[in-house]
């Protein structure tokens, strides 16, 4: 059995990465406050360049094919800091579904063998809409 040893450094992206992800769910919960998402988008931002590495971010950001996305979520990270919060979260939005579109169908084989949230990805309903929308997976 090989193990998988994690680095500290990849601990606290991870942990970065995951506040993040809180403060701009607690900024959307609070009527879009600025200063979560302000702070969510910054946290997750620093959780994910510290989690793959700096050369990793550069390169997946400025793929060819993320450019669209890239270039929205910049967008959008600007919009909140200006005060328009809503829209500069629609933007985010759209950005983030672009540039992790390859990683959706990973993400949903991982949730169907979950123990916890398997059942829910088992029904007919949400399998059909899977397979649909499947496409080519990502290695992990």
């Amino acid at each position: 059995m090989a193990s998988f040893e994690m680095s500290d450094l990849k601990k606290v992206g991870l942990g970065l990465t995951g506040f993040g992800v809180l403060f701009s769910f607690l900024g959307i919960i609070m009527l879009f406050d600025k200063g979560f998402l302000a702070i969510g988008n910054i946290l997750f931002v620093s959780g994910v360049s510290l989690t793959i590495g700096l050369q990793s971010t550069v390169q997946f950001f400025t793929k060819p094919k993320n450019h669209k996305g890239s270039i929205s979520f910049g967008i959008g990270f600007f919009l909140i800091l200006i005060g328009w919060p809503f829209f500069g979260m629609l933007a985010e939005t759209y950005g983030f579904v672009k540039l992790f579109r390859g990683f959706w169908p990973t993400a949903a084989v991982y949730l169907q063998k979950s123990p916890t949230f398997g059942w829910i990805f088992h029904h007919p309903l949400v399998t059909s809409l899977l397979t649909r929308f499947r496409g080519r997976r990502v290695p992990v």
